[in-house]
């Protein structure tokens, strides 16, 4: 078979399948809802907890995740801010402007989006949309029409590979000293889990596949549907919502309080006080042990203060990123809730059970992924999936003889493949390039599907 014929083939896959999920699949938050009625059902056909108590276990549920939801919260706007700063995304126009066809735009969306999302999946995810709507633009603005539903697909593969780089909250978690499983498997220092060749190798492998996987999937320049049909409030570009400091602009102060909001001496001094904190923190421990959920946000709050310069422009920027964490706040106790019945019905430790019972030392990073991916579906939060099977898994894992850090990669690597399916995390880039969950799942079902047995060959072959 041809290369063209292949990517016609797989053109009209890509087809089918987006006028598929156009069709059938709802909003994030019906989605939610849905999966709330189905763990609870399966609590009362497989568990001993009756309708009441599973009632119970949903309110119980709903809100132990408030500290790691505001710290998720926090991941994503100060992501937001940094790849939203006029420095960034000055760069990524430059970048937009690359594409001469639609499949390259496709494959170069997805590059940017999952480079940036090795680092932080926070700003990967906002990266990703951004620089979707930018090439959509570029490609208009010179006569061409590239597939916007696809772009924003590729945008959103910054989520399929976050969880074996640096930004993996179950890393982070279990490398912080106190955390809920350390008497089971220890602290893991990050040197022991995503900074390790096993994890680096997953993650070329996927980057690998998905790049090309985009570029065939991008319909011919006569069926494909441009950014002007989707959003076409877009075309101004982002600087008309920015507030006047983040676009060069500068505002006179003429009142003591405005010379204060307008301070960059402020800013520069909070924020070189935050960075010597990292600094000196990193130094003491090394980025591979002391690497946390806190000191990446902390950090990140002092990158976004030098990138505004002043207190007024930073705050501008968070207000403008908090719309886009507007379903994550409103959902995350659903998914909570979801969590609570899964983990006080005992439905989890079933679900754990039966794959873990199959599992041997060759075949445990594959069963471990497996069981991440079907957790994600329900709960989808990698930290708060961590919370409910991380003890079942670590305890499996040294029973084994599979190190805990090989573990936290193997579920890691499911979570962020489920990803794909579930459109929990597509919240924010939905707000963002205005276009819906059913535009782009069907999509991103296909690189899941493709990604399947690169993932699982990985995991299995992959020296640790």
């Amino acid at each position: 078979m041809s290369a063209s014929s292949s990517q016609g083939s797989l053109q009209r896959l890509g087809q089918s399948v987006a006028n598929w999920s156009e069709r059938w699949v709802p909003s994030p938050f019906i989605f939610a809802i849905g999966l709330t009625l189905i763990a609870y059902v399966a609590a009362l056909a497989f568990t001993s907890d009756g309708p009441l108590a599973n009632v119970i276990n949903w309110y119980d549920g709903f809100w132990t995740l408030l500290e790691f939801a505001m710290q998720m919260v926090l991941i994503l706007v100060t992501g937001y801010a940094v790849a939203d700063s006029r420095q960034v995304s000055s760069l990524l126009n430059r970048i937009a402007s690359i594409p001469e066809s639609g499949s390259q735009a496709a494959a170069l969306v997805a590059a940017v989006a999952m480079a940036a999302g090795y680092f932080h999946w926070g700003v990967g995810l906002i990266v990703g949309a951004i620089f979707a709507v930018f090439v959509a633009r570029a490609g208009l603005e010179r006569g061409m029409t590239f597939h916007y539903p696809l772009l924003c697909a590729a945008g959103y593969t910054s989520q399929v590979i976050w969880h074996v780089g640096p930004s993996t909250s179950a890393g982070l978690l279990s490398a912080t000293e106190g955390h809920v499983f350390e008497d089971v498997i220890g602290v893991v220092p990050l040197s022991e889990s995503v900074f390790t060749l096993y994890a680096f190798g997953l993650a070329v492998m996927v980057f690998l596949t998905v790049v090309p996987l985009m570029y065939f999937l991008a319909p011919e320049e006569d069926h494909a549907v441009g950014i002007e049909a989707y959003a076409p409030e877009l075309l101004d570009g982002p600087e008309s919502d920015r507030p006047a400091a983040t676009d060069g602009g500068e505002t006179v102060a003429r009142t003591p309080s405005e010379r204060l909001n307008e301070s960059r001496v402020i800013a520069y001094l909070v924020g070189t006080g935050m960075l010597v904190y990292v600094v000196q923190h990193f130094a003491t421990a090394g980025i591979g042990e002391a690497l946390d959920l806190n000191v990446f946000n902390f950090a990140f709050i002092a990158v976004g203060l030098f990138l505004y310069g002043t207190p007024t422009a930073y705050m501008g920027a968070i207000r403008n990123a908090t719309e886009s964490s507007a379903g994550i706040i409103l959902q995350f106790p659903f998914y909570a809730g979801i969590l609570g019945i899964i983990a006080n019905s005992g439905l989890s430790d079933l679900i754990a059970s039966v794959l873990l019972d199959v599992a041997t030392p060759a075949t445990f990073p594959v069963v471990a992924w497996l069981l991440g991916g079907v957790m994600n579906i329900f709960v989808p939060s990698g930290g708060g999936e961590w919370g409910i099977i991380g003890g079942i898994v670590g305890e499996t894992a040294i029973e084994l003889g599979v190190e805990p850090g090989q573990a936290i990669i193997a579920y890691g690597a499911g979570d962020m493949w489920t990803n794909m399916f579930q459109p929990f995390w597509a919240i924010p880039l939905l707000g963002i390039t205005k276009v819906d969950a059913r535009d782009i799942l069907g999509y991103t079902l296909i690189v899941m599907v493709a990604l399947a047995p690169v993932i699982a060959v990985g995991l299995y072959f992959l020296p640790y």
